[in-house]
């Protein structure tokens, strides 16, 4: 890394942001035993993947009995048992996902009461057509005031189509913004490839503050490499993925975050530490 101001500047422009997602809100331990569902687990998990290179983790808080939770309580609890494993820098994304459990009320009054320093939210779920707009508008307007860093999620071409035409309404404040395109899915189960993410960045990428995208399978360390390459940001682990590059079983996220950072050494390009996410998120 340079050492001079400019050097620094560009870092700060170019280096990619790398965020685990060690367990999402589906896969349990009986896919993998070392996918992280306690507050104990998530916290170690964090801390190796931080080690590793990763600046973010995106969290998904866990009922006892493994089921996804948007529970305040539990999330304050893996907050802090992060802070204690990781220390104080990696910045902690909660999700609004609502896998089928909760509707965009009570998502986004989890996000109210929890005041996270960032979230993620699917458009289609807190605002699934026009009717939503101004609600949306609203809740976007608040995280700014709140200094909660949003990043939107985008799943197909409709999303990014009304991700577009919403940033150029004014719906709310693009440079403020994050986004996430998704590639591959869960049902039907469809693995990713680096060329789906072309339509989506083409669509809404050169609008928002910057981008990032998810991967579903095994595929997922060369699709990160592309976006890497285009200027993007990478989000891998469990949530999406539980395969290293070479199509082997990852024995944990941390092996993951470690191959994400020798590809993008591959390619000349450097993760960026939590620092210079948080600098760039203005957190």
């Amino acid at each position: 890394m340079s050492s001079d101001t400019g050097g620094q500047a560009r870092d700060l422009i170019d280096d990619t942001i790398i965020a685990v997602a060690p367990n999402g809100g589906r896969r349990t331990t009986a896919d993998h035993p070392a996918l992280p569902v306690t507050v104990e687990d998530t916290a170690r998990t964090a801390a190796e993947c931080c080690e590793m290179g990763a600046a973010m983790l995106h969290v998904h808080v866990r009922r006892p009995d493994q089921r996804h939770s948007l529970d305040v309580d539990l999330y304050r609890d893996v907050t802090a048992a992060v802070r204690r494993e990781a220390g104080p820098d990696m910045v902690i994304q909660a999700t609004t996902e609502s896998v089928g459990l909760y509707g965009p009320d009570e998502q986004m009054a989890m996000v109210r009461a929890l005041r996270p320093e960032a979230i993620s939210m699917a458009l289609r779920e807190l605002a699934p057509d026009e009717d939503h707009k101004a609600r949306f508008s609203e809740f976007t307007a608040w995280l700014q005031r709140e200094n909660i860093a949003g990043q939107i999620i985008l799943y197909d071409r409709d999303d990014t189509a009304r991700a577009r035409a919403w940033a150029q309404e004014g719906v709310f404040d693009p440079a403020a913004m994050s986004v996430i395109f998704v590639t591959g899915k869960y049902t039907p189960p469809t693995t990713a490839m680096p060329i789906d993410l072309l339509p989506l960045f083409n669509d809404c990428a050169d609008v928002f503050r910057d981008w990032m995208l998810c991967a579903f399978g095994p595929r997922e360390t060369g699709c990160m490499t592309l976006a890497a390459l285009l200027g993007g940001h990478c989000r891998v682990g469990f949530e999406n993925n539980l395969a290293l590059p070479d199509g082997e079983r990852a024995p944990d996220n941390a092996a993951i975050v470690a191959a994400t950072v020798n590809a993008l050494d591959s390619v000349g390009l450097a993760a960026a530490t939590p620092a210079q996410l948080r600098a760039r998120w203005g957190l």
